[in-house]
Order: structure tokens, then sequence, then C-alpha cells
């Protein structure tokens, strides 16, 4: 064997071996900064810590359009879109931003804490979510959410707070009807920040919340003569398995509320000019899944004796993720009117008919 021979045989597995450390080199640099987020990830970074290592690359200058750390005027109305939305988004990505804000090994609670991060460092109150390490729980009712959170303004009536179980201080509020109630705890209220500062609130949580409270401060009366399994006050009656709300709204006053257009100022055609114009507004829910009625079909009738009135079919409106049925109706003359309510829910034999008074 020649002495060439003899170093092709010998470099061959020298060769070999090189090559495999090689490999094992790039894995080593491709697998380390993975194992390190890992690291991090399992040692609980805090919000800071991420939007520090990960979020700021944007949401500190404002780059691409991100709503930058400490504008509220850009943060406020994301956050009235609640965390779970805002983390939906974040993880699959908007606009500009890339999926999990271009980080894949970023967790969604971590997410979760570098949102309510950025959105408490620009005018947020936002308490910090909890991790559930189990499958989500089940929907939090009305009582939970509000004994967990609301009853720290709304049981002593802090910063203008309407306490519960005053009635003199939730009627007034009743009489604007469910859904605005609602829509002023999603977007937050003079002290009240948005979704009471407990952002993973969903909507249906809120409505649930805000509805618990409404009925210890307008439940039912003593005395009420109302028929056998039903309950009844002057805005809120409970007919056949069905939870029937009424808010009335002068078209002056969503006027004078309309500082820009919006949904508010289209549905039905846009606020009618004329005088005597009122907007009434009925919110459905089935009285035993607290669940929003959105395929029934409702007409209302305000009417006085001696004048008579008028019958509407009322549209299903959806406006801030609510959904309620309402129309305009003009209220002739000072007698006390009576507003009749007829609901054909889908699978439901007979029509429930409500009556209200107006003005309550």
């Amino acid at each position: 064997m020649s002495n060439a021979e003899k170093t092709h045989v010998v470099t061959q597995p020298a060769l070999s071996r090189a090559a495999k450390q090689m490999a094992i080199a790039a894995m080593i640099a491709f697998i380390v900064p993975i194992a390190q987020e890992a690291n991090a990830q399992a040692s609980g970074r805090s919000g800071k810590e991420v939007v520090d290592a990960v979020c700021a690359a944007c949401h500190a200058t404002g780059a691409n359009g991100a709503p930058k750390i400490g504008d509220q005027k850009a943060w406020t109305p994301r956050a009235s879109q609640g965390l779970t939305s805002l983390t939906q988004h974040a993880i699959k990505g908007i606009r500009q931003m890339p999926a999990h804000g271009g980080s894949p090994g970023v967790t969604d609670f971590e997410i979760e804490l570098a949102i309510t991060y950025m959105v408490n460092q620009s005018g947020g109150h936002w308490a910090e979510p909890i991790n559930k390490a189990s499958p989500p729980a089940a929907e939090r009712s009305g009582e939970q959410i509000v004994r967990a959170q609301c009853v720290k303004c709304h049981e002593s009536g802090v910063d203008g707070a309407p306490k519960i179980g005053d009635r003199s201080a939730w009627i007034p509020r009743a009489r604007q009807g469910l859904d605005a109630v609602v829509r002023s705890a999603i977007k937050g209220h003079g002290g009240m920040p948005p979704r009471g500062g407990m952002a993973d609130l969903t909507d249906p949580e809120i409505r649930s919340a805000v509805i618990y409270m409404f009925e210890q401060g307008v439940g039912p009366t003593k005395g009420s003569s109302a028929a056998p399994g039903s309950e009844s006050v002057r805005d809120h009656k409970v007919l056949e398995g069905t939870e029937i709300y009424l808010g009335v709204v002068s078209a002056e006053s969503l006027r004078a509320q309309q500082r820009k257009p919006g949904a508010e100022s289209s549905m039905h055609g846009g606020i009618p000019s004329g005088k005597g114009y009122y907007h009434v507004n009925i919110t459905l829910l089935d009285s035993k899944t607290k669940a929003v009625i959105t395929d029934a079909e409702v007409r209302a009738r305000v009417a006085e004796p001696v004048m008579g009135g008028e019958t509407k079919k009322l549209d299903l409106m959806a406006i801030n993720n609510t959904l309620s049925y309402g129309n305009y109706f003009r209220v002739v003359g000072t007698n006390p009117h009576t507003i009749t309510v007829q609901i054909t829910r889908p699978g439901t034999p007979q029509t429930i008919s409500a009556n209200f008074d107006f003005p309550r």
C-alpha cells in the first residue's frame, strides 16, 4: 500500500469525526437559546421582564404603529377590549405585530403579564392575572365576581360608586337600560377602570355581575302582585323563563352624548331630530343560563289611553359587543303611557307579553 493510500485510509475517519463535531456544535448553538428561554419561562418572568426582552422593541417607541408604553390615549381603547381579547391578538399577531410578538417561546401567560404591565404603565389599573395551570375554569357567576372584586367599591360607595342595595342610586342607572350599564362597566366610567380593574373578565361575566348588583339594588319589591312564577319591578320582569330588561333614553339625551359619529348615531336610521322621541331598548336573557337571547322577534307598543300610540318591531343591535333590541318612538302628550313588549322565541308556543309604565 502506497503512502498516499495510507494517508487516505487514516484521514477519512478523522474527517467524519470532524463533520460530526461540527454538526453537534451547530445543534448546540441552535438549542441553547431555546433552552435558555425555556429556563427563563420556568423561573417565571415578570411582565416587565417580558416587555423589556420582547415587547419594548416596538412598544417603547411606537414603531410600526404599536401603542407606545405610557401613551394613555393609545392604550385606553385597547384596554376596554379586555385581557382575553388583547392576549389573543398578541398570540395570533395583528397588523404589523407577528404572532407571540415575534418570540415563539413566550408563553401565553407571559403575554398576559406583559400586556397587563403595559396597560398599567399607560394609565390602567388592572389586577395582575393568575397563572392557571389547570384548564380554564367555568364561567364565574355574577355573585362570585361581585364578591371577589366589585364590593371593593360598590359595598361602601367608594369614588361615587352606587352602593349595592341602594335603590335610589341604582334606579337612575337602570333607566338607561342594561346594555348601557354593561358598556359603561366594560369601558370604565368615572373612578372605575375598564372591566372594574379585573382585566380577565369576559363580557358575559361583566353582564352577570351588573345584573347581580342591579337586582340587589332594584330587585323584586315586597308585596309585589306579580303572577306566580314571575318576578316584577319597574324595569325588569321575568316571564316564561325569559328575563326582560327595559331601558328608555330620550333622543335629545343621546344627541347630547354623541360627540362623534358612532354606532348609536346610525342605528334605526339615525337619532330623530324632533321633540318627544325616545329610544326603547329591550335586553333579553334566559333566566336559567343567563345567556343573552338574540334569536327572538320583539315588538313594542308605546301608547296612552286617549291619543293611542304606535307599534314597531325592535331591531337587533350590536354595540360594543353587547346585543339587545331597540327602536325610536315618539311620545305624544303628557299622559302616562304603557310600553307593551311582545316577544316570540323559537320553540316557545306562545308570545310573551310584558307591560311597563312610562314615565316610571
